[in-house]
């Protein structure tokens, strides 16, 4: 993450241009602020910005909110959109930095929210429900199906948001979680491994299993997502390595279910248990009513607005060798998005695709999250259907 070359001289221009490169310093992944956002006039937005931010800013948001700090977190407007000047090719472009952020700078949010959510408007309220009974129907053809895997994110009650976090938030976060996992009994059961005391065996098994995560994605970086590493980050999982947890790598917890082959069912029902147990668990410790950061507008509470709801995403690693051929990426993955999914490689956006791709949903609110996972079974029935005219 370090530039090639540090500036040669102390002026100022040069200083500038480097701060706008340097998105943090290794040590410790500190934020640096864009130079436009450090004044107390309206930053100018690039025309090569095609953040979602970018276009919801104005002056008047500018005017009213620059000098507001959020209660909890101390967030501001600045940083909430810092990522989008650092990275102008941010497809949403701002962070929340605690559950304050979403209605402080409602301004800012609730359009962006509503551009990006496909006209989820202020008025409108979030449903969930985790029945895995309620699934219609299952994949028609699982021959193809390299692996299924279901996740949501999710944020504690009483904390600020990665973003916002401190050392010892994450820390506290960890010491929670610690707890909570010594309470999941059955298939859900498993072990804690701490990214901080990983011995080189446990890390080359975690680097095997495709399970171990890391800092450096830099939009990311530029709201303060991977300040303090690796302080507080870990990874749980369970004996068959089929229900994970993967803890403070950028929400406060994700909470996976996964698995080889296509039964998504067995994948959904029991990550729908595991959020039960964690949130039952969360509860029992700390003794609050509420485990999670959640509205009854936005769902659950998330640092990116692209999150925000469920929090879910289900996908499906398949082979789609006659599609990819005749129909090419761009096209194929236009057909999913008008079906409410998406095509991305095996390792997420921007990867290389031959045959085999990553199928996901891409809607996350207003839905409850049965229906996003059927959403996805039911497009990845349609694309083997064309698949199997060859």
């Amino acid at each position: 993450l370090r530039p090639p070359h540090a500036p040669q001289s102390n002026s100022e221009a040069k200083k500038a241009a480097y701060t706008k490169f340097l998105v943090c310093l290794p040590e410790e992944y500190t934020v640096v602020m864009d130079p436009r956002l450090l004044g107390e006039e309206f930053p100018k937005i690039s025309p090569n910005n095609k953040s979602i931010m970018g276009q919801c800013l104005t002056e008047k948001i500018w005017k009213d909110l620059k000098d507001h700090k959020t209660k909890t977190g101390e967030w501001t407007l600045r940083k909430a959109i810092n990522t989008g000047f650092v990275n102008e090719d941010s497809l949403v472009g701002c962070h929340a930095g605690d559950l304050e952020s979403y209605t402080d700078f409602a301004a800012l949010f609730d359009p962006v929210i509503e551009k990006y959510h496909g006209g989820y408007g202020p008025d409108r309220k979030h449903v969930t429900d985790m029945d895995a009974g309620k699934l219609r129907g299952d994949f028609a053809e699982k021959s193809n199906i390299k692996s299924t895997r279901i996740r949501v994110a999710r944020n504690l009650f009483g904390f600020p948001l990665n973003t916002a976090g401190t050392k010892e938030s994450r820390l506290a976060i960890e010491d929670l979680m610690k707890r909570v996992f010594e309470t999941l009994t059955g298939d859900l059961a498993g072990t804690y491994y701490s990214l901080a005391s990983l011995t080189k065996e446990q890390r080359q098994q975690l680097v095997d299993d495709h399970f171990l995560f890391k800092p450096g994605d830099r939009f990311q970086v530029a709201s303060g997502y991977h300040a303090f590493w690796p302080a507080g980050r870990g990874i749980f999982h369970n004996k068959d390595k089929t229900f994970l947890l993967w803890l403070n790598e950028g929400d406060h917890i994700r909470i996976i279910s996964m698995q080889q082959g296509g039964d998504v069912k067995a994948v959904f029902e029991r990550l729908c248990r595991g959020v039960k147990a964690i949130e039952d668990g969360i509860k029992k410790i700390t003794g609050n009513a509420q485990a999670f950061l959640c509205t009854e507008h936005l769902g659950m509470i998330t640092c990116c607005p692209s999150n925000l709801g469920t929090g879910l995403r289900g996908s499906v690693h398949i082979v789609l060798p006659h599609l990819f051929k005749t129909m090419g990426l761009k096209k194929l993955d236009e057909l999913a998005r008008s079906l409410g999914c998406q095509v991305r490689g095996t390792h997420g956006e921007h990867t290389e695709i031959v045959d085999t791709c990553d199928i996901s949903n891409f809607h996350r609110i207003g839905r409850p999250e049965y229906e996003l996972v059927q959403n996805m079974i039911d497009t990845v029935n349609k694309l083997n259907e064309l698949e199997a005219k060859k």
